[in-house]
């Protein structure tokens, strides 16, 4: 027997026997054993590897290449142990102990380096790093920017950190503390579409069943037209419902089916179900009603009963009543004189739009155990079955893919942000005066989240994530935008492109592309609703973009390195070119239409 410790795998070798693969091995490895370098490996026929090579102290480095989470390796002419779980202190103990029970097989082989103190001393060295660093951007950036309170955590290789920064409004003075509670906001459409995954492993629905089939009542305007659409389109942004920015004023047990009514009446398709993709707020609240109508539950009481209590969100909840009760943030505006940070006149959207993030509210602590539950096939920080491990990586994988930087591909409920060869499982979410995220990093078993309460915060939890995927990881990010093209043919995108309440005129000037955006609100309440949603402004200047290549676009005045983190969403891009002209505009991953 051999026995390899490294800092993130722990490989067993034991007997030359031929041996069959493990049953929960996938049937499609034929893996063979190698030597070389003073080490082995195990390479996997695509050419992915795993190797390891004693270091000068005695210990193993181990190098794994894409064969991350893998639980077993039968290996042709040898049995390989391999727990392939990067930095999990779950699994830093499971390896320590195999070093400790077959200790006696290995001559020279000492057991006392790999001792629990050892591995907990090395996990609080790494934590209180991370917890500094981040501390330390918090403060420079909050102060630097007007940002009343800031507050993020961070799980990783067993360990846990929260750091908390400022002010949680203004208006009381009251500070922000690491269980301070605050909106989801758009994170909420993850917790939605687990609720969606987890009524599929009951036999309750089914993805590529029609919506109508269980909601009958789900129409839109035009006669047939949501008839098409899959439950499968309502979690994956592809279903083409025109009503991004629809807001009926609604409250109580009520408020979904009032939505779902409006949109009969109100909203069209963008495009056809399944060919394109645009972020959908409306998409995941008719999910939220299909929820109700199969379960028999109003959506807030079944995500309290179904999301909350499994994955140990102790602290979330899903109205202003219940928050009150409790340290919780309010948004802010800056203020457009002074640029200081004022209190936002709305705390929370309508209960209507409960399941795209307009009330759900929650801790830090919270959306952590909910990320970790994801990292962990399923199962909460507790050990409860959340969903199953079939569903837990079905929402994880590629749904529908654009093809171009601006918009990443899309699972179900997450978006796949790609930073070279790591992807990083995200969604984030504004609220009023007030943004937020979720982040989970399967590969290096990590999860980040954090709230800043005003909108200018997003560049600070993009900050964060780069700098604990490239310094605290050790993840690459290259660039994304590596060339700029100079003689780009502008006039197939010059026109008109209209959605639900928007209009955004393109013309040419000056050698750029310039874009003026308008809100054409359908009546007085979506209109006072969406401008205390946006701080009481509902218009922007003109804004100017220079090519990148054709269909692609930078707005103008950005380094090109700005775009390789979480903000490439300020990328434009255009689609669809049909006799000289592009039928979208895509913009933030939403989709407009040539008018």
């Amino acid at each position: 027997m051999t026995i390899f410790l490294g800092l993130n795998a722990v490989v067993v070798v034991v007997g030359l026997a031929e041996v069959s693969a493990s049953p929960d091995a996938p049937a499609t490895w034929t893996d063979a054993l190698f030597e070389g370098r003073g080490g082995f490996g195990v390479r996997h026929k695509h050419g992915a590897s795993a190797t390891a090579g004693l270091m000068p102290s005695g210990a193993v480095a181990v190098t794994i290449s894409a064969i991350r989470n893998r639980p077993r390796r039968a290996v042709a002419g040898f049995t390989v142990l391999a727990l392939v779980l990067p930095y999990g202190h779950r699994q830093v103990q499971r390896g320590r102990w195999l070093i400790r029970r077959f200790a006696f097989l290995v001559p020279g082989l000492d057991p006392a380096p790999g001792s629990r103190s050892d591995d907990r001393r090395m996990n609080n060295n790494a934590l209180h790093t991370v917890e500094a660093k981040i501390r330390e951007q918090v403060v420079a950036y909050c102060a630097s920017n007007n940002v009343p309170g800031f507050v993020a955590g961070v799980h990783h290789a067993g360990e846990q950190t929260v750091v908390a920064h400022g002010t949680a409004n203004v208006s009381t003075g009251a500070p922000m503390l690491t269980d301070t509670g605050f909106l989801f906001g758009s994170v909420t459409k993850v917790l939605t579409t687990t609720l969606v995954l987890q009524q599929v492993d009951r036999g309750l629905l089914d993805l590529d069943t029609p919506v109508v089939t269980y909601l009958p009542e789900f129409a839109l305007n035009a006669p047939g037209a949501a008839d098409k659409i899959l439950v499968r389109h309502l979690i994956s942004h592809t279903n083409g419902i025109d009503a991004d920015l629809f807001f009926p004023d609604a409250k109580g047990r009520d408020a979904l089916q009032t939505y779902v009514t409006g949109l009969a009446s109100d909203c069209g398709l963008l495009f056809e179900p399944g060919e394109q993709l645009s972020y959908s707020n409306g998409g995941m609240i008719v999910a939220g009603r299909l929820l109700e109508v199969v379960t028999g539950t109003p959506f807030p009481d079944l995500l309290e009963r179904d999301i909350y209590a499994p994955a140990g969100m102790k602290d979330s909840s899903t109205s202003a009543e219940q928050a009150i009760l409790r340290s919780t943030a309010i948004g802010h505006f800056p203020d457009p004189e002074t640029m200081a940070a004022k209190p936002t006149g709305m705390f929370m959207l309508p209960d209507t739009w409960g399941p795209a993030g307009g009330t759900p509210i929650g801790t830090v602590a919270d959306l952590l155990a909910f990320g970790r539950t994801h990292l962990a096939g399923g199962v909460s920080p507790a050990g409860t079955r959340v969903l199953s491990a079939e569903s837990t990586a079905v929402m994880q994988q590629v749904s529908y893919d654009m093809a171009t930087p601006n918009v990443p591909p899309m699972g179900l409920g997450w978006v796949r942000y790609p930073f070279g060869d790591t992807t990083v499982l995200a969604m984030s979410g504004a609220s009023p005066g007030g943004v937020s995220i979720l982040c989970v990093v399967p590969e290096h078993d990590l999860v980040f989240t954090a709230y800043g309460n005003t909108p200018g915060a997003i560049m600070l939890q993009d900050q964060l994530l780069q700098w604990l995927l490239s310094e605290h990881l050790g993840v690459p990010i290259p660039t994304l935008v590596t060339e700029v093209e100079q003689d780009v043919d502008l006039t197939p995108y010059v026109g008109t492109y209209r959605s639900n309440q928007l209009r955004i005129d393109v013309s040419i000037v000056d050698g750029q592309l310039e874009e003026r955006t308008t809100y054409e609100p359908a009546d007085a309440s979506q209109e006072r609703i969406f401008t205390e949603f946006a701080g009481g402004t509902t218009s922007a200047p003109p804004q100017r973009y220079v090519p990148i290549r054709p269909g692609l676009f930078a707005p103008a005045g950005y380094p090109l390195e700005a775009f390789d983190g979480y903000l490439r969403l300020l990328l434009v891009s255009y689609h669809d070119v049909r006799d000289g002209s592009a039928r979208f505009r895509n913009g933030g991953g939403r989709l407009t239409r040539r008018a």
